[in-house]
């Protein structure tokens, strides 16, 4: 069995690849250990809290004992079924800001800057504003991936807009538009009231072609004769073999599994490597380095009007909407709910957004616990760039084996001070004039936590994953010994072989990771196919008082 390209991970950036190459006629086999994606607790957007914690889809895996977080394990959930994080993931839809790419440029991942990105971003993206303004210029107009807002009927989602305005905010009616920051409308993948995963938009289509296909199997590692690699070796129905490419072997397994399985097929640390007994192939240091994510909290506010979506907390009015979106795809289950946003930076001399809202006119935690106070709505917030960095590493030498997963959440002062932050200027939105008619009280924190050290132990206590794990095959110049990949996403010292998925981001992207992870994907294919789009000359915007104003 072999292909022209194999694909490991039908994921978000595998998926946009198995298309692209596909459409330049190549043989193209994508490998995925997860099942299907078919059935209402994935393709219905209200669900989303269900399939990230069902071990169907999820691979269920843990951080390490957070050391600055008081020893909590943090879930870490990734897509094991097709579409990857895609079909599990909330689907906020944000491209990031222009100043993450020319960041990437600028630390040597040459050819990425945002003038390189923004024509891949356009073409991925099929853009229904819904009539709620927006940059058409900057957007797609017919990609495979189709991007809609939310109705935002709830009073709530404007009382959030006209907060941040009253506060001094800018507002902006496309974040993924000209202008990020400032307070505005949410974007998120959904398209006629389904999840628009990677595997609607870009697999499907593609496995309709002859020359694309879909082998369900466990990759154990890649292949490698000679310093080339030739296929992956596989393990289906109890037995183990190997697919072969005639051309390229593409990781997009995600920042935990290829990171992963580039170790147990001899490329990373040496010394780590040896510790496992693995054969080194090519020692690359930062191979599993490098690790960053987003934290946040949720502000729970009280409602003093019984406006928020606590009045469907129950059986009976969760099987109307479900059965409303069955039949019809419309409704409330036609959301994700998240449909208010907001990114804003944290002070002065900041030349761009460092912390993103997602408004919800629920109070409700991720694992479905809505808040015992009944009515109320909530921001998560968090900073977006920490400078904390953490590690995956082997566990051991075994494939089965989960890899070791350590954030080092907080380890630096700074992750402290900017917390801090986000929580003040939250209640400062909260406690403005377009709130008042709904504000009953705090739920969390809860107003008596005022000084440092109270806020500091709640943020250790409650502070979560956004589930935006990357950086651990990080791209950059192919003579920096801690690049994984070189700007074409190929892996430095091994031929044949590349990493395409939010692995190789040098640094995290301002906001939600899957729109960027799928941008890595369409962009490798070109890098793959040798067709770059050219660069665009568009110039995104910043504040124009960033220096010495906050806001």
């Amino acid at each position: 069995m072999n292909a022209d390209y194999v694909i490991v991970g039908a994921g978000s950036a595998g998926c946009a690849l198995a298309y692209r190459l596909s459409e330049a006629g190549h043989q193209v086999q994508v490998i995925e250990h997860g099942g299907s994606d078919a059935g209402p607790l994935i393709q219905m957007p209200a669900a989303l809290s269900y399939p990230m914690n069902m071990s169907l889809y999820d691979w269920g895996y843990k951080s390490q004992p957070e050391p600055h977080l008081g020893g909590r394990q943090l879930v870490t959930p990734r897509g094991k079924v097709i579409g990857g994080s895609s079909s599990i993931n909330g689907m906020v839809y944000v491209r990031g800001h222009a100043g993450d790419y020319d960041h990437w440029a600028e630390s040597g991942a040459q050819g990425w800057s945002y003038a390189d990105v923004l024509p891949y971003f356009k073409r991925m993206e099929t853009w229904h504003h819904g009539g709620q303004g927006g940059d058409a210029d900057w957007r797609g107009t017919d990609g495979p991936l189709h991007i809609s807002r939310g109705p935002r009927n709830n009073p709530l989602h404007s009382a959030f807009v006209e907060a941040g305005r009253q506060a001094g905010y800018p507002v902006t009616d496309d974040y993924n538009g000209h202008q990020q920051e400032g307070f505005g409308p949410m974007e998120q993948t959904v398209y006629k009231g389904r999840r628009w995963s990677a595997a609607n938009a870009y697999l499907r289509p593609a496995l309709q072609r002859p020359n694309c296909t879909l082998t369900r199997a466990f990759v154990r590692r890649v292949v490698i004769e000679q310093g080339r690699a030739v296929g992956v070796e596989v393990e289906r129905g109890g037995k183990i073999e190997v697919i072969r490419a005639n051309r390229e072997v593409i990781l997009s397994a995600s920042s935990l599994n290829s990171p992963k399985l580039l170790m147990l097929s001899g490329i990373g640390p040496a010394q780590h490597l040896a510790e496992h007994g693995i054969e080194l192939v090519a020692d690359r240091p930062g191979v599993g380095q490098n690790l960053q994510d987003h934290l946040e909290l949720y502000l729970q506010m009280a409602c003093s009007q019984p406006i928020t979506l606590f009045k469907h907390w129950n059986l009976f009015s969760k099987a109307l909407i479900g059965a409303q979106w069955l039949f019809t795809k419309t409704g409330l289950g036609a959301s994700n709910q998240f449909e208010s946003a907001a990114f804003i930076r944290s002070r002065q001399g900041i030349d761009y957004p460092d912390i993103q809202y997602h408004f919800l006119p629920m109070a409700v935690r991720y694992d479905g616990q809505a808040a015992a106070e009944g009515h109320g709505f909530q921001a998560h917030v968090g900073p977006m760039r920490s400078s904390s960095r953490g590690a995956v590493t082997l566990a051991s030498s075994d494939p089965k084996d989960a890899p070791n997963i350590l954030f080092n959440y907080m380890s630096c002062e700074q992750d402290w001070v900017d917390f801090r932050k986000c929580i003040r200027l939250t209640r400062e939105i909260f406690g403005q004039e377009a709130f008042k008619p709904y504000v009953k009280h705090e739920i969390q924190p809860g107003i008596e936590l005022q000084s440092d050290d109270e806020l500091d132990s709640f943020i250790r206590e409650h502070v979560e994953s956004a589930f935006h794990p990357c950086g651990t095959c990080r791209m950059g110049a192919a003579d920096d010994m801690t690049s994984v990949v070189d700007p074409e996403c190929r892996v430095i010292g091994v031929d044949g072989l590349r990493v395409a998925d939010s692995s190789i981001f040098p640094r995290i992207t301002n906001g939600n990771l899957n729109g960027p992870s799928i941008m890595t994907g369409e962009k490798a294919a070109d890098h793959i196919l040798d067709r770059p789009l050219s660069a665009s000359n568009a110039e995104p915007w910043y504040h124009p008082d960033w220096l010495q104003s906050q806001r």
